[in-house]
């Protein structure tokens, strides 16, 4: 049971771990067909062009090989978010139950005050 909660709470930063992973084999791939001159490049531009060809190139392999990590985060912070809605729920209801017994007992109070008998002279 705990290697699920420990491979749930760490699936954002496998995923991310795993995304960096990809560009840089991208950018050592592209860096390689430059260093040979397979594509041609010249200069500080020429490398700016190879880092932009390795995030574009790495986009599209992140999106097909990296689906399950994906969703196995996507589960995670999803479920994070419901515990959160499901504590800020039950806080608000229990504001909401401490108000209305705070103006019913101010309601029964002003009820009782006004029926009363009036004082007499």
């Amino acid at each position: 049971m705990s290697s699920k909660v420990s491979k749930k709470s760490h699936a954002t930063l496998r995923y991310t771990s795993m995304r960096v992973s990809v560009f840089l084999v991208c950018l050592l791939v592209a860096l390689t067909l430059g260093h040979f001159q397979v594509i041609p490049v010249s200069g500080e531009t020429g490398v700016i062009f190879l880092f932009l060809l390795a995030a574009v190139a790495s986009a599209p392999l992140s999106y097909v090989l990296l689906s399950r990590q994906r969703d196995e985060m996507s589960a995670a912070i999803s479920g994070r978010v419901d515990g959160i809605r499901a504590r800020t729920a039950s806080k608000i209801a229990a504001q909401n139950a401490e108000e209305d017994a705070a103006v019913d007992a101010a309601a029964a109070r002003a009820a009782a005050g006004s029926t009363a008998p009036a004082p007499q002279n």
